[in-house]
């Protein structure tokens, strides 16, 4: 009887050692699980993040160092541009200079029965009343009052004062300017008016008998003692009829522009 009691015992107890073996084995995995997964969600985001960290201050490395590499392209571009500016600036000038010069050029060789001095204008003065170009040629260039004044399409005006290098031209469109002509077709004979307000002139004292019509071309007469005879002065671009034939007008288109002329030749007396 009693070893029956002792072997149910040896039994139970062999039963509950088991049961405690699979339970501390089930405790044992579920444990580790749990410290493992403790274990990465701890360390992993600072692994990620450490190697965050790593990209971006490589990242940045690179930045800066592209930084530096941007900053001297871009010396190097400004240097070279402002070189090719330069360049640039240098050919300006001797185009400008060289279309100058054949526009004296052209000048002398269209005005050959004219002894002449050769100028481009400097400044001008323009207002309501006046119109006044300086040049760069004075009485050290032979220049001297009442000279004659030409551009490539015509009449300009005269010199009315001079200093050692430079000379003061009054234009045919001033308003004090009076010019002796004659219509080409017809050499009837007018007085061309200055009239800054149109920027034409004012062909007055045009004779009754006079056949005078737009298109006409007018010249200079050759009298008044200042401007020689048949420079272009212009053309006619309206008559003007009045009550009295005495007083009938005409406006005329100056054959020179003098918003955009720049070289001039005088005349040598």
């Amino acid at each position: 009887m009693y070893k029956k009691k002792t072997g149910i015992i040896g039994i139970i107890i062999t039963i509950i050692v088991l049961i405690l073996l699979v339970f501390l084995s089930n405790l044992k995995l579920d444990s580790f699980s749990y410290i493992e997964n403790a274990f990465s969600s701890v360390i992993m985001p600072i692994q990620t993040g450490y190697t965050y960290l790593k990209n971006k201050v490589t990242g940045n490395t690179n930045f800066f160092t592209n930084i530096d590499n941007l900053k001297t392209e871009n010396e190097k571009l400004k240097k070279e541009n402002s070189e090719f500016e330069q360049a640039l600036r240098e050919l300006e000038i001797v185009k400008a200079e060289n279309q100058t010069l054949k526009e004296y050029l052209g000048l002398t060789k269209k005005y050959t029965e004219y002894e002449t001095v050769p100028a481009y204008i400097i400044s001008k003065d323009v207002s309501n009343y006046s119109s006044i170009f300086v040049i760069n040629a004075g009485k050290k260039d032979g220049i001297d009052v009442n000279m004659t004044v030409i551009a490539d399409k015509g009449l300009v005006g005269y010199v009315i004062s001079t200093t050692d290098n430079t000379a003061e031209v009054q234009t045919i469109i001033d308003s004090s300017s009076a010019v002796s002509a004659s219509i080409s077709e017809t050499e009837d004979s007018i007085v061309c008016k200055g009239s800054l307000t149109e920027g034409k002139l004012r062909g007055t004292y045009i004779p009754t008998s006079a056949d005078i019509v737009e298109g006409n071309d007018i010249q200079t007469s050759g009298m008044g003692g200042i401007y020689p005879k048949g420079i272009i002065i212009g053309k006619i671009k309206e008559v003007v009829s009045t009550l009295n034939p005495l007083d009938r007008f005409a406006w005329i288109e100056p054959a020179v522009d003098f918003n955009k002329v720049e070289t001039v030749l005088v005349i040598k007396k």
